[in-house]
């Protein structure tokens, strides 16, 4: 009897340890992108979507390339969509032509590549130029102006709301 009670005993532990490292990775994940499910709003007039800030201030938010599901950091520095090279044969991503770029981190040799689909919440966009850079590790893409140049942007108490515009 004395074993099977060690055996219960454990077999306990094991599962309360699962638990919680499951309750703590998703709180984790929570602070680093707040944006997993986006709130969006969509009209006759436009649509939009609502972003918190994370932890350090950005904002990062889930969506899609070429339908796979990635995770994007809103950049308005960033001229073009940057992705990580390691991400190409995933995202169905081609490499093209190879050319320098000066980024925050100093220069690096990015390939060019053709995006046919984009989407963050109820926002979408076809047939995008981004490139590819081995200098990206992670998995986390910019979304550069190329993108958000068509959008409406609005920041205030750490929410950014992202419209398409309206036209009076």
């Amino acid at each position: 009897m004395e074993k099977t009670g060690k055996i219960m005993w454990g077999i306990f532990c094991c599962l309360a340890l699962a638990a919680l490292t499951y309750y703590f990775n998703q709180k984790i994940t929570e602070k680093t992108n707040p944006n997993q499910y986006i709130e969006s709003i969509v009209n006759s007039q436009q649509t939009s979507i609502i972003l918190k800030q994370n932890n350090q201030g950005h904002y990062v938010a889930s969506g899609f390339i070429n339908d796979e599901p990635v995770n994007f950091l809103l950049d308005t520095g960033a001229t073009l969509i940057s992705i990580p090279l390691n991400l190409a044969n995933r995202l169905n991503l081609a490499k093209g032509k190879s050319y320098p770029v000066s980024t925050a981190n100093g220069k690096v040799t990015v390939y060019s590549t053709d995006i046919s689909s984009l989407k963050i919440g109820a926002l979408g966009f076809k047939d995008l130029k981004g490139h590819l850079n081995p200098g990206m590790q992670g998995n986390t893409i910019l979304l550069g102006m190329n993108a958000l140049k068509h959008l409406e942007l609005i920041q205030r108490n750490n929410t950014l709301t992202i419209s398409t515009p309206t036209y009076d």
